[in-house]
């Protein structure tokens, strides 16, 4: 793969700015081209590689936790109170840096992961923590919550210490019972989890719509969405303790190589500093909600770019100018920087969203 990035670079207090000049309708005219919703995973390595570590450290001890769904907000709220008896990471000092993680399976990606903070040095860690999901409860009635406890080393690597899985479909919210804090012993792992379900890292990031163009320019029916990429944080080592990373941009559904922006490469950190702002113009207020800002994270070696994670920020309505498409898949979070970008034009909204497995869009030509 040819590498064909800037050379350019930046230091933490400058940003560089891009800009991707595109007709209004270009994004229309795109939406019959097949090469849109082409999907093909990348490279078949990335499946195999896991950014955690499982079945090294038997798995022992418990959790405690409660979970209830609060109709008012139409929430789930899961409450970690505390662990105990782990294993021990750090055999010769008999300790862990446990924190723990949760998902609503099947599907990982659509509601995202919620993770404690990490309590150092102990076996028996106390969180008291309440991890949030904003799901209607009928949805709720068709999904496993799943919790793991996993160790994070010095270098931000993980390693599996148990799960507990719940099935919600049987599960009795009227029961007060089913509201009190309960143990429950930790499970091994039944089968390995590929990179998608570990950390991939997150990206920090600030949008904004400004629906009047520039001062001088005709059209002032279309407008401009800024994409400031601001660093990267956690990012996932892939090759022992080396990363150049950079990150890409694609608005689909145009995947032409004219909408395509990037980053420069930053080398020797898993906390890439970027500062980047992209601009593309065109946006008429009807492509808001038809289109999607596409952000993926590469690790540059020689002449390969590996896959580390990545966004895509929109409605996720799962349509595209009437077309049913795969890439409109946004996360709960990722819809809502989208959501608040629109609603507030001309101001900066920034977030932290964690990354996530895609099956990225073919180029086309």
């Amino acid at each position: 793969m040819s590498d064909d990035r800037e050379t350019d670079t930046a230091s933490e207090g400058s940003y560089q700015l891009s800009r991707h000049k595109k007709s209004p309708s270009s994004l229309t005219n795109l939406s019959s081209n097949s090469g849109m919703t082409s999907l093909s995973s990348v490279s078949g390595s990335v499946m195999s590689v896991y950014s955690g570590d499982f079945g090294n450290l038997e798995v022992k001890g418990s959790i405690q936790f409660a979970i209830d769904y609060v109709d008012s907000l139409k929430e789930l709220h899961v409450f970690v109170a505390q662990c105990k008896d782990l294993a021990a990471a750090d055999i010769k000092k008999q300790r862990s840096d446990p924190y723990v993680k949760t998902y609503l399976l099947p599907d990982k990606g659509k509601m995202g992961k919620k993770k404690t903070l990490v309590v150092k040095k102990t076996l028996n860690p106390v969180y008291n923590e309440i991890l949030r999901y904003k799901i209607n409860k009928q949805i709720l009635k068709t999904q496993k919550l799943n919790l793991s406890v996993w160790h994070r080393d010095t270098f931000k690597r993980n390693s599996f210490l148990g799960e507990v899985e719940l099935d919600l479909e049987t599960w009795d919210w009227d029961n007060k019972q089913n509201k009190q804090l309960k143990w429950y012993p930790l499970k091994r792992k039944t089968a390995p989890v590929p990179l998608e379900a570990e950390n991939r890292g997150e990206m920090k990031l600030a949008l904004q719509y400004v629906p009047e163009p520039v001062p001088g320019k005709k059209l002032p029916t279309t407008g401009e969405v800024h994409i400031w990429v601001k660093e990267c944080l956690d990012l996932p080592l892939l090759r022992g303790s080396h990363l150049n990373s950079f990150v890409k941009c694609t608005i689909l559904p145009d995947t032409s190589r004219k909408s395509r922006q990037k980053t420069r490469a930053v080398g020797k950190t898993t906390n890439p500093v970027f500062n980047h702002t992209m601009v593309y113009d065109g946006f008429r207020p009807e492509d808001l909600t038809e289109a999607c800002v596409e952000l993926t994270v590469w690790d540059h070696y020689k002449l390969t770019n590996q896959f580390l994670g990545g966004l895509r920020i929109g409605f996720g309505t799962g349509k595209s100018y009437g077309t049913e498409v795969d890439w409109m898949d946004s996360t709960s979070e990722e819809v809502a920087l989208w959501e608040k970008m629109v609603k507030s034009p001309n101001t900066w909204i920034e977030a932290i969203l964690p990354l996530r497995m895609l099956l990225i869009a073919k180029i086309s030509k």
